[in-house]
């Protein structure tokens, strides 16, 4: 046996091999004295005896008969050419799980963030803070309703139809329903359903939490309100009392001088009715309880400035239909006492 050398360098090829094919394709000549055979390494050198490159030498060069290492680096080639396609195909399922996980907590983040924007928003109303420095130093009229009620127990439907009005429009917190309910407020029952008697299918909810895009962008809050209280929710881009009236006047298909708006906030709901023609209805608040402390706080100072500017002798914008407007008011001492 002649002994060789290796100096120089070496380059060395690492290939996983399950254990019944090292067995296979091992050297008959050479003796394996491993007893791991997960890897097999394979050393290509560069610097041999003479002997060597003579016995090299003596095979043939054709493709039928190469030299054994030349066959051996090329069978582990192509195994582990076979092998690399299946870890590819798990590292693309691999990535593939990753974005969608990423995807679920983009979809996840979103939704949380819609809902937080919604929350703050019903809270504070940069619309309608924006309108108020315009309100107070130069719009003050329209802050002051038409009329003002308890609630809608009070408001003469009959009347209203007679005198010409297509639809009624509502607000929905504290309006018609408590705060962030989805249930109309049960001794209003009896109102809601004259009101549809007479008005058919224009009735609809116009509200700054339902139905706006920046917080129901989907319309599910709308849905689920329409669902519960059997009346339309219109759904609109802007907040209350920002915005013009078209989305409002495309659903009922008329001017919005024909229609009544009905509202909790003088600010807000009155305002936004006011500044686009409408009839406007101020009712109270139905419910505190689960009001937010800073609305309450707006509120009160609200109804103090509207009382004010009423005392000052500040009268609101007349309407053609009803320019006597407080003939649309009945006298509830009779129905409430029975």
């Amino acid at each position: 046996m002649h002994s060789t050398s290796i100096t120089s360098w070496h380059t060395g090829y690492y290939y996983p091999v399950p254990k019944h094919l090292f067995s296979t394709h091992k050297s008959k000549s050479q003796k394996t004295h491993c007893k791991n055979h997960s890897f097999i390494t394979l050393l290509a050198t560069h610097s041999c005896s003479k002997e060597q490159e003579k016995n090299h030498n003596q095979y043939p060069k054709n493709d039928n008969n190469s030299y054994p290492d030349q066959q051996n680096h090329k069978f582990f080639q192509d195994f582990y050419s076979s092998i690399e396609t299946p870890k590819t195909q798990f590292v693309q399922t691999e990535e593939e799980s990753e974005s969608e996980i990423d995807t679920h907590l983009d979809i996840s983040s979103n939704m949380w963030w819609t809902d937080l924007k919604a929350a703050l928003g019903q809270r504070i109303n940069l619309e309608g803070i924006a309108s108020s420095v315009g309100i107070l130093s130069k719009d003050k009229h329209l802050v002051i309703p038409h009329v003002t009620v308890p609630d809608i127990r009070s408001i003469d439907w009959a009347e209203l139809k007679n005198r010409g009005f297509k639809g009624v429009v509502f607000d929905k917190d504290n309006t018609i329903t408590a705060p962030y309910s989805l249930s109309l407020w049960p001794p209003l029952g009896s109102s809601i359903e004259q009101c549809k008697f007479l008005f058919g299918n224009n009735i609809a909810v116009f509200s700054n939490s339902a139905g706006l895009f920046e917080y129901d962008p989907d319309g599910s809050k709308a849905r689920a309100l329409e669902n519960a209280i059997e009346i339309k929710v219109i759904q609109h881009k802007v907040k209350k009392p920002a915005g013009t009236a078209e989305e409002i006047e495309k659903h009922f298909g008329c001017e919005s001088s024909r229609l009544i708006m009905v509202g909790d906030r003088p600010f807000t709901d009155i305002v936004y009715g006011n500044r686009n023609g409408f009839f406007t209805i101020l009712t109270e608040p139905l419910s505190a309880e689960e009001e937010p402390l800073i609305v309450k706080q707006v509120r009160l100072l609200e109804v103090a400035i509207v009382k004010y500017w009423s005392n000052k002798g500040l009268k609101p914008i007349s309407h053609t239909l009803l320019p006597d407007s407080i003939k649309c008011v009945k006298d509830l001492s009779s129905d409430r006492s029975s």
